[in-house]
């Protein structure tokens, strides 16, 4: 049965999207069969696995409003092995209209129950707010992975992302765990990311990965062109980082 990870931080610009491109990328690289659904409006996860968002015809969005089957919305990537959900700015409307449905929080998660066994992982990235998209990825995951940027304000909202998680498990997703949380944009050079890893370690019940994400031009340069570290720059530090959390990941035997 796949396992199904949900990569949530309502804090924008911590490396959430570029992770969940990355992550997924690895894991298909070491031959495992992975499914990335974007559950974020701008759909970056999207462009960045070389799919033009603007030219699709089954997405995320028909697939949450019952236009389309899953089998019918999910596409190939520029990654063997990965296949993805797909969203556009069309997403951005589905709050709206979910809102006369009933079980809307478990949308997601009972279309994904039809396909989970045909993949090892499927790596959900959720949109930087916590509203029902998010929900809806909380209720389809196993386990919650929480970027967290090296810097001054890392902490602020952590607490409240931890509350939404507890507040899913106690109502809606009784399975969900933290799966972790993963440091992103770490320099090395600087005492703040080493102190802001120290205080995270104090304050976060929860494993955090040893491997950390650095600051790197070759990451930040990748989507442009449509495709994940590892196949922009197979041997830069960025791909590097993102290969050794995909095995940390796999290693994984207590969730």
């Amino acid at each position: 049965m796949g396992r199904i990870i949900a990569i949530a931080n309502q804090k924008g610009g911590v490396g959430k999207t570029t992770t969940a491109i990355n992550l997924s990328a690895c894991l298909a690289e070491k031959g495992k069969k992975v499914l990335a659904i974007d559950l974020d409006p701008q759909g970056n996860m999207t462009s960045g696995l070389g799919v033009d968002k603007n030219e699709l015809e089954y997405t995320v969005y028909e697939l949450m409003l019952d236009e389309c089957s899953i089998n019918e919305s999910i596409q190939n990537t520029v990654v063997n092995n990965l296949k993805i959900i797909a969203s556009n700015v069309n997403l951005a409307g589905a709050e709206i209209e979910l809102l006369g449905i009933n079980d809307k929080e478990y949308i997601l998660k009972t279309a994904v129950d039809y396909i989970r066994d045909d993949y090892d992982f499927i790596v959900i990235d959720c949109p930087p707010s916590l509203n029902m998209l998010t929900v809806n990825g909380m209720t389809t995951a196993d386990t919650i992975l929480v970027p967290i940027q090296c810097e001054y304000y890392a902490l602020e909202g952590l607490s409240q992302l931890i509350h939404t998680i507890n507040l899913v498990q106690e109502r809606l997703n009784p399975k969900l765990k933290i799966e972790g949380a993963v440091f992103t944009m770490y320099d090395v050079r600087t005492n703040l990311s080493n102190q802001v890893v120290d205080t995270v370690k104090e304050n976060l019940d929860a494993t955090i990965y040893q491997t950390m994400i650095p600051r790197n031009i070759r990451l930040a340069e990748a989507p442009s062109y449509g495709i994940p570290i590892n196949l922009y720059d197979t041997k830069s530090a960025g791909a590097e980082s993102y290969r050794k959390l995909a095995q940390e990941i796999m290693d994984r035997k207590d969730l």
